[in-house]
């Protein structure tokens, strides 16, 4: 096996990880409402939300197709794989992606640990990006696309992430306001018992909406893996292999369960009742489903998040709980630049050492900080058993996770 193979070999492994890490991190964007409520049991929860990704993840190729083209400029000027990535089986374009891969997944982890639902999305075009600039320069990222229209990392990743979360919120204010008035006088036993059962569909439509737009994201960073390697050529297609692959992975990592991120999204940021978690999961689907369809690779935290918030403010009388919004508003600010210097660094690492050594190094180095804080988060676990505990605050680096009080 020759270095180029091996590092095709630990991409596909690594973008695996990294969607396995990307469901546990995000199945709270779809079920955290409906398990705090008590609509859905948590493992109940957790279980259908990965059926429905995997479903979800071969309804669309649209973003896959847009992390193919949208992050590192592959095309020549006819269209074609630039000769300069794909040299030598596409060795450098190869290394940009593994350590681009692992600059998402060591920021995944390490919010999963903090338990903020930052954006996985984010985390892996971070990634990308920083490794992409190290090894190539600002102008090996496709920044707008070819001039003319909004398009490449500013059109298809920024704009999204700015206006999701704000479209996501209001839809979910609205939406809330308008539940409540309307059921205003019904017998909150009544309201209750139909809304969670309204709240399964909506959260249902959520699951699906996530398959087909975060399974796309590893699609996209596989196919592009193939390209560099030679052993795919059209950029306008996604391998089928490629697809089952990807959806599986999604679907594992979000039966495993994000149960630090679902327990701040359910229990942390609004004191949630059935009502508002239909509407937040329905604001949610809406707006997700609306992006896949047009490409967009945004956020789903963010999209989910902003719903929530949108249902406190929507619901009279209801608090929100600002400190942590604004906590999770950090962590979303940071996530592409602190991905990014991830990825550079691994870029540096791999391109030092260079031949066998270098992808190597820099997956052993994913290795161990992969389990570094895999080892943190089991001083003080959350799981089912614990997730609707009630909320003693958020965790630090320093102090993991509070003691969840019954």
């Amino acid at each position: 096996m020759d270095a180029a193979t091996l590092m095709l070999a630990l991409v596909v492994v690594t973008a695996l990880a990294f969607d396995f890490t990307n469901g546990f991190h995000d199945t709270a964007n779809a079920m955290a409402t409906s398990i705090a409520t008590g609509a859905l049991r948590p493992k109940i929860a957790v279980a259908l939300s990965a059926v429905l990704n995997l479903l979800g993840a071969f309804l669309s190729v649209e973003v896959a197709l847009t992390v193919t083209n949208a992050v590192v400029k592959v095309q020549d000027k006819d269209g074609g794989p630039r000769a300069d990535l794909v040299a030598d089986q596409g060795y450098a374009l190869l290394l940009i992606v593994l350590a681009g891969l692992v600059g998402g997944i060591v920021w995944n982890l390490t919010t999963w640990l903090l338990g903020l639902p930052s954006s996985s999305s984010h985390a892996l075009f971070g990634g990308l990006i920083g490794s992409t600039i190290a090894g190539l320069g600002l102008g090996g990222v496709n920044w707008n696309g070819d001039g003319s229209e909004l398009d490449g990392v500013l059109g298809k990743v920024v704009l999204p992430a700015v206006a999701s979360p704000v479209i996501a919120a209001a839809v979910a204010a609205v939406g809330t306001w308008l539940i409540f008035r309307i059921t205003a006088g019904v017998a909150q036993r009544f309201t209750e018992t139909g809304f969670r059962w309204g709240q399964i569909g909506s959260a249902s439509l959520v699951s699906l909406a996530h398959g087909t737009n975060d399974a796309q994201k590893t699609m996209g960073v596989i196919t592009l893996a193939l390209i560099a390697s030679g052993h795919w050529d059209d950029t306008g297609a996604i391998p089928f292999w490629v697809k089952l692959t990807c959806a599986l992975a999604i679907a594992i990592g979000t039966y495993a369960g994000g149960w630090r991120i679902i327990r701040t999204l359910g229990k942390g940021l609004v004191e949630i009742r059935s009502p508002q978690g239909m509407a937040a999961e329905s604001a949610s689907a809406a707006v997700i489903l609306t992006s896949s369809h047009l490409g967009f690779a945004l956020s789903t935290t963010q999209v989910a998040t902003g719903s929530i918030v949108g249902t406190g403010i929507g619901k009279p009388g209801a608090e929100v709980r600002w400190g942590i919004a604004g906590r999770m508003l950090v962590a979303w600010l940071t996530t592409l630049p602190a991905a990014g210097v991830i990825g550079a660094a691994m870029w540096w690492i791999g391109d030092a050492l260079g031949g066998y050594a270098g992808p190597v190094v820099v997956f052993a180095v994913l290795l161990a900080v992969s389990g570094f804080l895999y080892a943190r988060s089991r001083l003080q676990p959350v799981s089912a058993g614990n997730v609707n505990h009630e909320w003693t605050g958020t965790p630090s680096l320093s102090r993991p996770q509070p003691e969840v009080a019954k």
